[in-house]
């Protein structure tokens, strides 16, 4: 057997012996659903074979499934007259679903660029649409500004009768969100990746919400995709069964053998989620961390610069810069000595990117933060 790599040696600073994990994802999860994901992957329930072997069609996880919908109804306050689907894969997948499920042939679907997320989405959803007969328009050029921001009212060029306007409400690499939902009268779909359920949604405003599950809700490799009834019954129906969404909700999201651990892991965190008072609770949270460190940086002089305009600063990516790509480095190594681990910014923006999910303790906030000031007072 091959040696495992050794690990940077670190202090451990939490009282469990583990680090502060401000990776963008896979992140952090809560402590009690990682205990007792433990104990399932040995025993589930009492039932002597763990999560991962048993049966997608047997009793005991005809429980977990159900569980998981109906935990995640409650924690994310979704309508009744909304689909709870669980899905393979993660957000990616379903951006190149999406198009297939709800472009018909001759018609456009907008997608603002705000990040390298929605960059993709329009990659996925033209090459979907040159198979369609259908259009993708770039309703706003974040590029150009170099994705500091989000489009502000009236700056979006939507198309009359649009399919629907895609967004991905939450910028992870250079850490911007959009503070309220987009005006559009087409029917609106949003990427919730690094938000989903740390946020309230007005539902009356969306026909469609998908996101990865491993930022706010699991493990990676599964996603959920909330989708409003009547909107779902306008989907293809001429698609590939594991492309189609209404053939996903119709098989109770089992369509074949789902990723078992992975549903029972968002099951858990679900409940989570509620017993931290759900979306409502967890914004406010968030809005608490990540003012810790954005008040060490706006505080530092210009020592450190955030790479968001601040009125749409995110509240789950906090990313910012030193001087200089040196210093970057040098804060990114000190800071994973004392226990602070995940903070080299992306490989699209650089600098320093701290992501802070709602599972993230606000403690590690703290300590980072103290970090910041420490270091900057020592270079600068």
């Amino acid at each position: 057997m091959t040696a495992a790599p050794a690990m940077t040696s670190c202090t451990r600073p939490t009282p469990s012996g583990r680090v502060y994990n401000f990776s963008a994802g896979p992140a952090g999860m809560p402590e009690p659903v990682l205990r007792q994901l433990q104990e399932d992957l040995w025993d589930l329930r009492g039932s002597g074979i763990g999560i991962m072997e048993h049966s997608h069609r047997g009793t005991v996880y005809d429980a977990i499934n159900a569980e998981a919908h109906e935990w995640c109804r409650k924690a994310g306050r979704v309508p009744a007259d909304w689909e709870v689907i669980l899905m393979p894969g993660g957000a990616t997948v379903q951006q190149a679903y999406l198009p297939f499920n709800f472009l018909p042939a001759g018609r456009t679907a907008d997608y603002p660029d705000t990040g390298i997320w929605t960059t993709k989405a329009i990659s996925e959803g033209r090459k979907a649409a040159a198979m369609l007969g259908a259009h993708i328009h770039v309703a706003f050029e974040g590029s150009r500004l170099k994705y500091t921001r989000v489009p502000k009212d009236g700056e979006m060029s939507q198309t009359p009768n649009a399919a629907y306007l895609h967004y991905c409400s939450n910028n992870t690499v250079f850490g911007t969100r959009y503070p309220t939902t987009p005006v559009t009268t087409a029917p609106l779909v949003c990427d919730a990746s690094s938000e989903y359920f740390a946020r309230p949604v007005d539902w009356s405003r969306h026909v469609m919400l998908y996101g990865g599950g491993q930022k706010n809700l699991g493990p990676s490799g599964i996603s959920l995709v909330l989708v409003q009834k009547d909107f779902l019954a306008t989907a293809n129906p001429a698609l590939p069964t594991m492309m189609s969404f209404a053939a996903h909700a119709a098989g109770e999201s089992r369509l074949n053998t789902p990723p078992t651990f992975g549903v029972h892991a968002m099951g858990l965190m679900f409940r989570w989620i509620a017993a931290q008072g759900g979306p409502e609770a967890l914004e406010r949270a968030a809005i608490d961390k990540s003012g810790l460190l954005y008040d060490a940086i706006d505080s530092s002089n210009g020592f450190y610069t955030g790479l968001a305009e601040r009125w749409c600063r995110s509240f789950m990516n906090v990313s910012f810069r030193l001087p200089t790509p040196e210093l970057d480095a040098r804060f990114v190594k000190e800071a994973a000595a004392q226990g602070m681990d995940g903070l080299t910014g992306h490989r699209d923006a650089g600098g320093v990117r701290a992501s802070i999910y709602s599972a993230f303790p606000r403690e590690g906030c703290v300590a980072l933060a103290q970090f910041m000031r420490d270091f900057a007072g020592r270079t600068s």
